[in-house]
């Protein structure tokens, strides 16, 4: 699972399961670009990146998918990997989530990622994508909204797996479970939340960013190589009941 000489790019990457990510991607020996909305907290993220570059910058907005491409390419020469961390959760019951909601959602879950695959495609061939998606794109909970903008991008990636495998590409997902995340730092304050959801996974615990991570290493290594269109649960066996 060495990536020495390879390139990446990691969205999201400036807190939780993005930086995770792209910590051990470098670790691994990648060359890594990471992409988020904070500066200051992908620079920190950065500095445990032996080879880590930054570009701070919103995807939903236009041409933002061709300045990541394009400073992939500055800093790096090539892109041999793509990982679609960034990603927002707007927890609402049905009834009182808007359209704009959805919207919002939609806009960095599912187009955002559909945009830089698009404007990376040309030199992606030999190389690898992955879609960190969640539970929530395989069963029911998390909110409709949220639970469509998942679902959508696990088949978006089945779809690219049969679209872009003659090229060479692989596509593939990882869908954590619950996974200790800023995201949810505020469910979390609640204690009894806490121990349910823990109660509530056969593990009998919650998930760390450092139990995502590895399996995106497997996924964009030479020991998946025959991995393609296949969505990775790590979800410590919550979704098996």
């Amino acid at each position: 699972m060495e990536l020495e000489g390879r390139t990446a790019v990691v969205t999201g990457a400036s807190s939780g399961i993005g930086a995770g990510i792209a910590r051990a991607l470098g670790a691994a020996g990648a060359a890594v670009l990471l992409v988020g909305r904070d500066a200051s907290r992908l620079e920190t993220t950065a500095q445990e990146v032996e080879r880590g570059r930054t570009l701070a910058l919103d995807l939903t907005e236009d041409g933002a998918p061709e300045r990541v491409v394009a400073e992939a390419l500055a800093a790096f020469g090539a892109l041999d990997v793509l990982v679609h961390a960034a990603g927002i959760y707007l927890p609402k019951p049905f009834a009182e989530t808007t359209l704009d909601d959805l919207d919002r959602q939609w806009a960095t879950n599912v187009r955002a990622p559909f945009a830089l695959t698009q404007a990376a495609l040309q030199h992606l061939e030999g190389g690898t994508v992955v879609f960190v998606s969640s539970i929530s794109g395989h069963v029911g909970v998390g909110g409709a909204a949220y639970c469509a903008t998942k679902g959508a991008g696990e088949l978006m990636a089945k779809a690219l797996a049969v679209d872009l495998g003659p090229r060479r590409i692989r596509v593939n997902c990882v869908a954590p479970g619950q996974i200790r995340t800023p995201m949810n730092a505020a469910f979390r304050a609640d204690p009894a939340f806490e121990r349910q959801v823990a109660e509530q996974t056969p593990w009998r615990r919650w998930g760390e960013v450092d139990d995502i991570a590895p399996a995106v290493v497997f996924l964009v290594s030479d020991a998946a190589r025959f991995v393609h269109g296949a969505s990775l649960v790590v979800d410590g066996g919550w979704t098996a009941q």
